[in-house]
C-alpha cells in the first residue's frame, strides 16, 4: 500500500504536488533504483495553479515602482535645494511721467567705439602674457613681455660709451691745464727772448687743440646720451601695456610666438597680443530704412531690448544719425546710447529698438513715481496676482497690485518698493513649491 504527501493545496483543496511514500511492506522495494525514479516523478496531471493568485501580486509591485517614483520627484523637484534654477530681474523705480509710444522699430547690435587690438612697436618673440579673456585692466597695466636680451646688451653697450666719454673730459681737462702751464712758461721766456717764436706759437697751437678735443668729446657725451635714451625706449617696448581702461575680450598671443607690428612674417606671424574693450563706450547701432529716418531725431528717446534679456529694456537715447546712406541697403545708420547700461551688455549682443515720441513732460517733480516689474514676473491663480521675491538664496511668494501693463513691463500698485530682485518665467514645480507657504531654496542661473 503507498502512502501519498500533499506539500501544497489551492482553496478548492486540490493538492498541487503529491510525493508517493512507501508503506512498511513496499520498504523492500526501494532497493530498486528503478522504483526510486518512478517515487521522485512528477504527477502532471494534478491541475495547476489558477492565475487569480498572480494578480494581486502584480499589483503590488507597480504600486511598489510608482511609490518609488513618486518621492523621487518630490525629493528631487519640490524639496531639492538644487532643482530649482531661477533667471532674476530688477523691480524698477521710474518716474510717474507716462511713457511715450513706439514711432518705429528696428533691429541692431551693440557696439563698442573704443576698441584697440594691442600689438607691440617692434618685433619680437613673446616670453609672457599676463591676461586672460574677461579680465580687467587699467591704463598702463602690463599684458606681456617681448625677448630684451639683446636689447639690454645694447643698452649696456651705450652706457659703457657714456662713461668712457665722461672719462675723457677728466683726462683732456687734465691735458688742457698742462697746456696751459706750457703756454705761461714759453710767453714768459719768449718775452725774455730766451726761446724762438715758433716754440711759443706751437705751445699756443697745442692749447687751442687740446680745447678743441675737449669740446668733441662733449659733443660724442652727448651723442651717447641720446643713444642711450634710445635704447632705453626701445627696451621699454617690449613691455606692451593697456593703452587705455577696458576688459580684454580676446587673447591672440601665445608665450614662444613671434609678433609684429605688421605681418613682415607672412601668416606664421602675429600682429598683436589682445583686444580691449572700453565697456563704457558701448552703444547700439541701428540701419534704419531710408523710407522712415524722417522719423527719428537726435536726442529722441528709445527703448533698447537685449535678445539675451527680453524681459529687462534699457531706456536710451538717439546720440547722432550717421549723414550718409547706405546704396546697397537703402538704410541709414542710427547710433543710440545707453541710460542705465549695466554689466549684461556686451560687445555685438543683437538688440531690437523702440524710438518713441519725443516726451513733454511739465511739473515732472509732482507726478509720483510708479514701480514696475517684467510681465514675464507677473503669477495668477484664482483671481490673485504675486510675484516670487529672492532674498539671499530663497524666494518668497508676495501678492501685489497691477496697474498699467506695457509690452513686456507692468506697473506695480502695491506690494512692492522697488529695488527687488523677481524671478522671472518660474516653473510649474517653483510655483507648487512657493503654494505651499515658507521660503523656498534656489540658485542663480550663472548668466543673470
Amino acid at each position: 500500500m503507498v502512502r501519498e504527501t500533499c506539500y501544497l493545496e489551492d482553496s478548492k483543496s486540490s493538492c498541487l504536488f503529491r510525493i508517493p511514500l512507501p508503506s512498511e511492506d513496499s520498504r523492500q522495494d526501494t532497493l530498486d533504483p528503478s522504483s526510486k525514479l518512478e517515487q521522485l516523478r512528477i504527477d502532471r496531471s494534478a491541475p495547476r495553479a489558477p492565475r487569480a493568485l498572480r494578480r494581486p501580486l502584480l499589483l503590488l509591485l507597480l504600486a511598489a515602482i510608482f511609490g518609488a517614483a513618486a518621492f523621487v520627484y518630490f525629493f528631487f523637484e519640490l524639496g531639492g535645494t538644487d532643482a530649482f534654477e531661477v533667471r532674476l530681474a530688477s523691480a524698477r523705480l521710474e518716474a510717474g511721467a507716462p511713457s511715450a509710444p513706439s514711432v518705429l522699430d528696428a533691429s541692431g547690435y551693440v557696439v563698442a567705439r573704443r576698441m584697440a587690438t594691442v600689438s607691440a612697436e617692434v618685433t619680437g618673440k613673446v616670453v609672457e602674457v599676463l591676461i586672460e579673456e574677461g579680465m580687467a585692466v587699467k591704463q598702463g597695466d602690463l599684458l606681456a613681455r617681448l625677448e630684451d636680451d639683446i636689447a639690454r646688451a645694447q643698452l649696456d653697450l651705450f652706457k659703457s660709451r657714456l662713461e668712457s666719454g665722461k672719462a675723457a673730459i677728466a683726462e683732456t681737462d687734465i691735458d688742457i691745464e698742462q697746456g696751459r702751464l706750457d703756454l705761461e712758461r714759453t710767453a714768459a721766456l719768449s718775452e725774455q727772448q730766451l726761446v724762438s717764436a715758433s716754440a711759443f706759437d706751437q705751445a699756443r697751437l697745442s692749447l687751442q687743440a687740446l680745447r678743441a678735443r675737449r669740446a668733441s668729446v662733449l659733443e660724442d657725451i652727448k651723442v651717447a646720451e641720446r643713444e642711450l635714451e634710445i635704447q632705453q625706449r626701445y627696451l621699454n617696448d617690449m613691455l606692451i601695456r593697456a593703452p587705455f581702461d577696458g576688459v580684454v575680450v580676446a587673447k591672440t598671443a601665445q608665450p614662444g610666438e613671434i609678433i609684429s607690428p605688421m605681418s613682415a612674417g607672412g601668416g606664421f606671424t602675429r600682429t598683436g597680443i589682445c583686444t580691449i574693450v572700453d565697456m563704457s563706450s558701448l552703444e547700439v547701432e541701428v540701419d534704419v530704412n531710408e523710407a522712415y529716418i524722417n522719423r527719428v531725431k537726435a536726442g529722441q528717446p528709445v527703448q533698447v531690448v537685449l535678445n539675451a534679456w527680453p524681459d529687462d529694456p534699457y531706456a536710451a537715447n538717439t546720440i547722432a544719425i550717421v549723414p550718409t546712406a547706405d546704396r546697397s541697403k537703402a538704410t541709414v545708420r542710427v547710433r543710440i546710447g545707453f541710460v542705465n547700461r549695466d554689466d549684461r551688455v556686451l560687445p555685438d549682443m543683437g538688440v531690437k529698438v523702440a524710438f518713441l515720441e519725443e516726451e513733454v513732460r511739465t511739473d515732472t517733480d509732482d507726478q509720483p513715481s510708479k514701480v514696475t516689474i517684467p510681465s514675464s514676473a507677473v503669477l495668477r491663480e484664482g483671481g490673485e496676482t504675486f510675484v516670487l521675491v529672492y532674498n539671499n538664496g530663497v524666494v518668497n511668494r508676495i501678492e501685489i497690485s497691477l496697474g498699467e501693463t506695457r509690452a513686456a513691463r507692468a506697473e506695480v500698485l502695491a506690494g512692492l518698493q522697488g529695488g527687488e530682485r523677481l524671478v522671472v518665467s518660474p516653473s510649474e514645480a517653483l510655483q507648487m513649491a512657493a503654494r505651499e507657504g515658507g521660503e523656498v531654496a534656489v540658485t542663480v542661473n550663472a548668466g543673470r
